[in-house]
């Protein structure tokens, strides 16, 4: 049996970071304000990442912090001081994409790890050795690549350079990232972390002779989503990719909601635990695969990871996302003599609805139950939490934990 595979979770500010530890996160990714690709994403202050740094390895995780922005020559302007911190305050690894950023951190802090970044387009095992005989020790492998192409890369690659590969998230339309399109049609560079999305946009057909006739180019009369691509999921395979020796599993989403981050990293969590612990039991149970449906979400699929590359196995005929649960309350407190749990409100809730709730490292995950009794803070009973984040009491049919987490259907 292969060692267990770190399961890495997006952080896109703090809250994120401490919600997917909470649920079962090895290690976390996150960006400072600068040289990330994710500038839509809340980031992180320095001193924030100090503080972030600290709360990782108080519970015995990992931190990494990105730097994998495709820099121009002003944007490398304060990158050894911010190396020279970033190593100060204890971050586990950087990651870069960019052979110039390489280099300034292997100059100005030559012990601090590097992680070169899927944005390299990392597709063969030549470049893995390449990168390692550089003096990099992890590599995030592009999500071009099949099982296979994975397998040969592991058995070729020197047992002290980690592989690292996307389980579930978004996927682009161009070779793992690299695209102009943002930048052409909106000023917004998405290899600098500003990405517009316009890949996900409606398009029709326009003839230069006929300017104000537009024809759709797929039969679907909401127009054409040809560049859309689907979410990876590939929660299925995690058996494979355990066998196959890969060392991190990566979420995408530092842009996606707490709910989003908790929801996938628990489901995660325990699909890699349950087969770790049961290695005769070659397929993955589908409860694992339902949890994530209950995210806001695309259309899932595997992507190349099979050599799926036809249209109709990647592109997704909307921009839309499913989504059918709702993200109704966070648990604040619970008072086991009374039963009784304090609850930030994020989604309204009414007395006799049907709720779940995710109960962090609990085998089963999360519990179904019937709204009771519910008060307000002055203790007043309530038929409803109609105003958004307001605190209430809610009575539990099973002891709950701080950062626990309320869901309901979507009706």
């Amino acid at each position: 049996m292969r060692k267990k595979p770190e399961l890495l979770a997006p952080a896109g500010n703090f809250e994120k970071l401490r919600y997917a530890l909470h649920y079962g996160a090895d290690a976390v990714y996150c960006a400072g304000k600068r040289f990330g690709l994710r500038a839509g994403a809340g980031n992180f202050e320095m001193e924030e990442l100090e503080e972030a740094v600290r709360y990782v390895h108080e519970r015995g995780k990992r931190i990494y912090v990105t730097l994998n922005m495709i820099p121009h020559n002003r944007d490398l302007e304060g990158l050894p001081e911010y190396v020279h911190a970033l190593k100060a305050m204890g971050a586990d690894a950087v990651l870069v994409a960019d052979p110039g950023v390489f280099a300034i951190v292997r100059e100005t802090e030559p012990e601090l790890k590097v992680s070169i970044s899927t944005q390299a387009n990392n597709t063969n095992w030549k470049t893995v050795e390449f990168w390692y005989h550089q003096g990099a020790r992890r590599i995030v492998l592009a999500r071009e690549l099949g099982l296979e192409e994975m397998r040969t890369i592991v058995e070729k690659t020197p047992a002290d350079m980690e592989i690292e590969t996307f389980v579930h998230g978004a996927m682009c339309i161009s070779y793992s990232g690299r695209c102009l399109l943002s930048h052409y049609m909106t000023g917004r560079n998405s290899n600098q972390g500003d990405c517009a999305h316009p890949c996900r946009w409606k398009y029709h057909l326009i003839e230069e002779t006929r300017p104000d006739e537009d024809f759709s180019i797929e039969e679907d009369e909401t127009g054409s989503f040809i560049f859309n691509s689907k979410d990876l999921c590939l929660i299925d395979h995690i058996p494979e990719l355990i066998n196959a020796g890969i060392d991190s599993l990566k979420i995408e989403g530092r842009m996606k909601s707490l709910y989003y981050v908790a929801t996938v990293v628990q489901a995660y969590r325990q699909a890699i635990d349950y087969y770790y612990d049961h290695p005769e039991e070659s397929a993955v149970d589908p409860k694992y695969f339902q949890e994530l449906r209950k995210v806001s979400h695309r259309n899932y699929t595997t992507g190349f990871f099979e050599h799926k590359t036809t249209a109709d196995d990647q592109n997704y005929g909307t921009s839309s996302y499913t989504r059918l649960y709702d993200f109704a309350g966070v648990v604040q407190s619970y008072d086991p003599e009374t039963r009784e749990a304090v609850i930030q409100q994020r989604n309204k809730t009414t007395v006799g609805e049907t709720v779940e709730v995710m109960v962090a490292s609990s085998p089963e995950g999360y519990y179904v139950q019937q709204v009771g009794e519910m008060k307000d803070e002055k203790g007043n009973a309530l038929e409803s939490t109609p105003h958004p984040k307001m605190l209430y009491t809610m009575k539990m049919d099973k002891p709950v934990k701080p950062m626990d987490i309320i869901r309901k259907k979507e009706l």
